[in-house]
């Protein structure tokens, strides 16, 4: 064993596999006060892992009975499998729920398993079951349905959307309060966090907003796409895309794009991927070739495209091909990325929508563990970083005696830097004034520069 860790108040967790998925859920889960084990067959993952983290570190096979026990699977509280592996992660959870009492959370990348997850979760007794190429595939989905957005992500099992946008030269926001688009323009949207220059604003109705503002506002979701088109920007979805690679995440992206009515084209080098492609996307147009080369993306129609994804599995070539995309055509280009170590040099390069599958694993995965923590069995529904995790946006059940239910929300004492965004009632969105009240059985969306909060009575001081 490497590493010394044991913490009072926090979860005892052991992470199985530490790549960049679970140095990520270190990383997090360490700051939020958790007794973590890590295991891992490399062992100087682990020394790197514990010469980082104030966390136990285990050399072994991580579905292995006695490897379990030596990390004291007996008394953890959950097992969280991030392996390259997904029958090795659900065999991790399998043994773990055998052997201590805890709950277990898997990742599941492969397609032949995408279909079957509701099944092996409830087989297996499984808390959660994680696949970020979907969930990834998901989020460009999200953002080419209305792709003036830099980000959409989604709230009240889809009702609601936070989405984020870039406000334009010249744009009719420029120079308005926040007051007077409420008063003048629409009352139906919040904007609840704008960032300008690098700074993080949590925004009040004398905030002025400026060309250049990065915009974070929540909204039902037909009004989302309103908004934008009553403020001037372009809210069409897109009929094409073009794809490059033909990975998991680009098989998933190209189902869900399909099922939109979005016409797709992947361009994929190696031939037999092209082949197992065209059988699993009938509907797709699938071109055996090099994405990376400049005359073939033109010869294919990068030129006139609607949208471009770079899905290749290598950032830096997907980083190239977007700076290409954006000199080249008009296309609405996603990112994704999977190493999150250079976000800031990622962010200075201007790239527009970006995508982080590993920061969707970890919000997930934050999410269940705050409110296991929390004693009054508080649900956190929903969980976003926003702004490079400096804002939260936490979707919450409000569950019975609550201190926040049955008040005017002017009347709660709410901390510093808390918005309440949304009110979840009965499946009615509501964008809340001063004299609206939550009631037991809501969900509500807060937006806060805090951490931690791991139920809805945490937004009061």
């Amino acid at each position: 064993m490497f590493g010394l860790s044991k913490k009072e108040n926090g979860l005892k967790i052991i992470i199985v596999g530490c790549g960049k998925v679970g140095a990520n859920l270190v990383d997090q889960l360490s700051k939020e006060g958790h007794d973590i084990t890590v295991i891992d067959k490399k062992a100087e993952k682990i020394q790197d892992i514990t010469n980082i983290y104030d966390v136990m570190g285990l050399v072994g096979n991580g579905a292995s009975y006695s490897t379990q026990m030596e990390a004291g699977i007996e008394e953890t509280d959950l097992i969280i499998a991030v392996t390259d592996s997904d029958e090795l992660n659900l065999l991790c959870c399998t043994v773990a729920k055998r052997v201590g009492k805890c709950a277990a959370i898997a990742r599941v990348r492969t397609p032949d398993y995408s279909e079957e997850t509701g099944y092996l979760r409830e087989q297996l007794g499984l808390a959660l079951i994680i696949n970020p190429e979907l969930e990834a595939a998901r989020e460009v989905a999200r953002i080419l349905y209305l792709p003036t957005a830099l980000e959409v992500n989604s709230f009240a099992h889809g009702q609601a959307e936070l989405v984020k946008f870039k406000v334009p030269e010249g744009n009719l926001l420029n120079g308005l309060s926040l007051a007077y688009l409420g008063k003048n323009i629409t009352n139906d949207i919040l904007i609840c966090a704008v960032e300008r220059n690098g700074e993080v604003y949590m925004p009040n109705g004398d905030f002025v907003l400026q060309s250049g503002d990065v915009v974070s506002f929540v909204s039902e979701r037909h009004i989302a796409r309103d908004f934008l088109k009553q403020i001037g920007l372009a809210t069409r979805q897109v009929k094409d895309t073009m794809i490059i690679g033909a990975s998991k995440a680009a098989y998933y992206l190209a189902k869900e794009l399909l099922n939109m009515g979005i016409s797709v084209k992947i361009i994929e080098k190696e031939k037999e991927n092209c082949e197992s492609l065209s059988v699993k996307l009938p509907k797709a147009i699938i071109i055996n070739g090099d994405g990376t080369d400049p005359d073939i993306l033109k010869e294919e129609g990068i030129e006139t495209v609607q949208s471009f994804i770079p899905l290749t599995g290598i950032d830096e070539e997907n980083i190239m091909l977007t700076l290409y995309a954006k000199q080249v055509s008009k296309a609405k280009v996603v990112t994704k990325i999977n190493r999150v170590n250079y976000k800031q040099v990622i962010n200075n390069l201007d790239l527009g929508s970006l995508v982080y599958p590993k920061y969707i694993t970890s919000e997930a995965i934050i999410a269940y563990v705050r409110a296991k923590k929390n004693s009054m069995g508080s649900n956190i529904e929903t969980l976003y970083h926003m702004f490079d995790s400096r804002v939260e946006a936490i979707e919450f059940i409000v569950e019975e005696n609550s201190k926040v239910s049955g008040v005017p929300i002017k009347d709660l004492k709410l901390k510093k830097d808390v918005l309440i965004s949304f009110i979840n009632h009965n499946g009615h969105i509501i964008i809340p004034t001063g004299n609206d009240e939550i009631e037991d059985g809501d969900t509500v969306m807060i937006v806060t520069k805090n951490t931690g909060f791991t139920g809805i009575d945490d937004i009061v001081r």
